[in-house]
């Protein structure tokens, strides 16, 4: 990997933005790019690097814009388009765990490339100063998540407000004037329902009032701090697994 490309690794890790690393593994007859040779794609498509001329680029480009989509690698091959024909095989279609796309390069060389994403740590803000926020927080460090205590600009992540009668009207407010499409409460249903009434009527938009998770967690009979940290948690992981299925089967549809 180049200077320039690593340069441009440790920019986009330092502002946490997502990109996918592509690698060549394997060539066949001629081919411009060798194994070892790699690149990286960016959100918007940008690529940076070199793994070949412009066939097997658009193949590499659309692989690495999935595997951001879905958060899972892929193996993919770049191969004359008679030789998907002769195998029986439609343009992107998987074959043992190798996904084939066709080039229509006048060298005819065959390229396997691997791409992995490259996503931040997921987000998880958790509000208030309570035992559970405590124990959330510490749960989650522990496995990889970036925790934060306050509510950044464009929140899209997932918010949790375990503030628990200290300041539980402010921190819902802020929580729901943010994009962030997961927002849970920790707090009994009847409390939940008073402050939502008062959060109407403070001009709340009801399509954010419904979205609100409460009692936050799964129902698996916490009791005490960390077992409804990890309740809360378990929510979130599913919420984040859901996520990256309906990513995966609008890949594949």
């Amino acid at each position: 990997m180049s200077d320039r490309v690593l340069d441009t690794v440790v920019e986009l890790k330092a502002r946490a933005e997502p990109f996918a690393v592509a690698t060549v593994v394997r060539t066949e007859d001629a081919t411009s790019a060798k194994a070892g040779a790699k690149a990286l794609v960016r959100e918007d498509g940008t690529l940076e690097g070199w793994i070949g001329g412009g066939c097997v680029q658009a193949a590499v480009r659309r692989a690495a814009l999935r595997t951001l989509a879905t958060g899972e690698a892929r193996l993919i091959r770049v191969e004359p388009s008679d030789s998907l024909a002769a195998q029986g095989l439609a343009p992107g279609a998987a074959a043992h765990g190798v996904e084939h796309h066709p080039s229509h390069c006048p060298s005819g060389g065959t390229v396997d490339v691997f791409v992995e994403p490259i996503l931040p740590a997921p987000r998880l803000t958790v509000l208030g100063e309570s035992a559970v926020a405590g124990a959330l927080g510490a749960l989650a460090r522990h496995l990889g998540y970036g925790v934060s205590q306050t509510v950044a600009d464009g929140e899209r992540g997932f918010i949790i407000v375990a503030t628990q009668g200290r300041g539980d009207l402010a921190a819902l407010r802020a929580a729901l004037a943010s994009p962030a499409e997961f927002v849970a409460f920790v707090g009994s249903r009847r409390k939940t329902a008073a402050l939502r009434d008062a959060l109407a009527k403070e001009g709340v938009p009801p399509a954010r009032l419904a979205a609100l998770r409460a009692p936050a967690g799964l129902a698996i009979g916490a009791i005490g701090p960390e077992e409804i940290a990890l309740s809360i948690l378990a929510e979130v992981i599913q919420a984040r697994r859901r996520e990256s299925r309906g990513a995966s089967a609008a890949d594949a549809g």
